[in-house]
């Protein structure tokens, strides 16, 4: 019956301290004790039944078998290796780490990641929700982030030109029959975003109020969900209010949609981004995703 091979920490002790001639180093190289290696190292010779190491009172040398068996067990970790960090890489350009902020994960992303995992079913997305401060480009592997307009990082991608959304709830809304209505108002400010209520009023043909919004959040989403129980009346970038339009939850009590003065940019956080990011971002910054493809994951990379 054929022996079992010998335990592979056995095979990576004796080579590390063949490399070094010493037990302690190979120890602080592989996280053990030197007594460990020294463990290991009787264990393997006992395992091939010859001495593969001269120990010496100050010094350590090794034995004509040590040599001879040294380079095959080199070559063989090394293919090991090879072959482990073609699975490990194979595996993570199959996944994306995507940061992107939480109100736009929460309103615009769903539906993008919905068509995008059914035409690419072999690649995981895992979404990395950032908030205020909180960029996780130490962790992603593409960045979506909002800026003001002539503020954009040389390597993002602006998405697309945002417009602002005057929001209430519908019952609310029946109330406001014309611009000047809204002077009397209950107004929801998000803080940071202070210019959007500006941007609104001027397009309004209204003078801004002196007093600012009586509530204030440091979240559009809430924002959005304040107006959508009756609380007051906001203003959203139109891709983060779009969800409520579409599900009746809050409406345009006016037309006007003047340019927002922030927008969302797009960035891959590698110099040389994998195909699986590529096509994510690719994706992402389409207008229209899947057009012209078919929705059966035919189209995938894998």
């Amino acid at each position: 019956m054929k022996r079992p091979p010998p335990p592979l920490h056995l095979i990576r002790s004796f080579e590390c301290a063949a490399r070094h001639l010493s037990f302690t180093r190979a120890a602080e190289e592989l996280g053990y004790t030197q007594a460990a290696i020294s463990t290991h190292i009787r264990a393997l010779e006992q395992y091939v039944g010859r001495k593969l190491f001269i120990r010496r009172a100050r010094s350590l040398a090794l034995t004509e078998i040590g040599e001879a068996f040294l380079p095959t067990l080199r070559q063989a970790l090394d293919q090991i290796d090879r072959a482990t960090d073609a699975v490990v890489t194979g595996s993570r350009q199959k996944s994306v780490v995507l940061a992107c902020p939480v109100s736009l994960a929460e309103n615009w992303l769903p539906d993008r990641l919905t068509a995008f995992n059914a035409t690419h079913p072999g690649i995981e997305v895992l979404v990395h929700a950032t908030v205020w401060g909180s960029p996780g480009d130490d962790i992603a592997d593409i960045s979506i982030s909002i800026h003001r307009d002539g503020e954009t990082p040389g390597t993002a991608t602006r998405l697309w030109d945002e417009t602002l959304s005057l929001v209430a709830a519908p019952a609310l809304a029946a109330r406001l029959s014309r611009p000047e209505d809204l002077l009397r108002a209950q107004r929801i400010g998000v803080a940071g975003r202070q210019d959007v209520w500006a941007a609104m009023f001027d397009a309004l043909g209204l003078e801004e109020p002196e007093t600012g919004p009586r509530l204030r959040t440091n979240s559009t989403n809430v924002a959005l969900e304040l107006a959508t129980s009756g609380a007051g009346v906001a203003v959203a970038l139109t891709t983060l209010a779009e969800t409520y339009f579409r599900r009746g939850l809050l409406v345009q009590p006016f037309d006007a949609k003047p340019p927002s003065p922030w927008h969302y940019a797009i960035r891959p956080l590698s110099a040389s981004p994998g195909p699986s990011v590529r096509l994510l971002q690719d994706w992402l910054c389409d207008p229209d995703p899947g057009a012209g493809r078919g929705q059966t994951g035919k189209g995938d990379l894998y």
